[in-house]
């Protein structure tokens, strides 16, 4: 399926949360011994449909998370959510990473794990039934649901491809 170009310029409107996915430590011995340094993948969204990723590096955690933030205020994404929960079915894979997601109704709550439910979370979507499959990497669980996400089309954007008259679609 093609993917839509959703892209967002962020505005000092937007109100933006950010949600801390992994944190990783990563160690490099040299001749003078062990360097720590620490990777963080963050998620950043207004829980109204927006939604952006990002990674960051340094040598202390809370550094690595500012970085991570910044960098994901740099791809943020728009995606259509439909009383709380996603339009239709849908599924993308991205590395070793599988996800498939699927509406849900009213009071089901979001069911799915890890990386999965804080992109879900963070772009605003209350009841979903989502599944990971393959690698549970967060960095490509993250980067699959996005995409996923960002592969959704509304009924209005349908009807906009198709030609049809928004009017006759949502009047009657």
């Amino acid at each position: 399926m093609m993917a839509v170009n959703n892209r967002v310029k962020i505005t000092n409107d937007i109100e933006l949360k950010d949600r801390l996915v992994a944190i990783n430590r990563v160690t490099k011995v040299t001749k003078g011994g062990r360097t720590f340094s620490f990777s963080a993948i963050v998620v950043v969204g207004n829980e109204d449909g927006i939604i952006g990723w990002g990674l960051g590096k340094a040598g202390e955690v809370t550094a690595a998370i500012a970085k991570g933030v910044e960098a994901a205020k740099k791809n943020l994404t728009r995606v259509p959510v439909l009383k709380g929960t996603v339009p239709h079915e849908q599924s993308a894979k991205f590395g070793g990473a599988e996800v498939f997601i699927k509406p849900a109704s009213t009071g089901t709550g979001v069911v799915a794990g890890g990386a999965m439910r804080a992109v879900l979370e963070s772009v605003g979507v209350t009841d979903v039934l989502a599944k990971s499959k393959g690698s549970s990497n967060p960095h490509n669980l993250v980067k699959a649901t996005i995409l996923a996400l960002s592969e959704m089309r509304d009924a209005r954007m349908v009807a906009q491809n198709r030609g049809v008259s928004l009017d006759k679609v949502f009047r009657g």
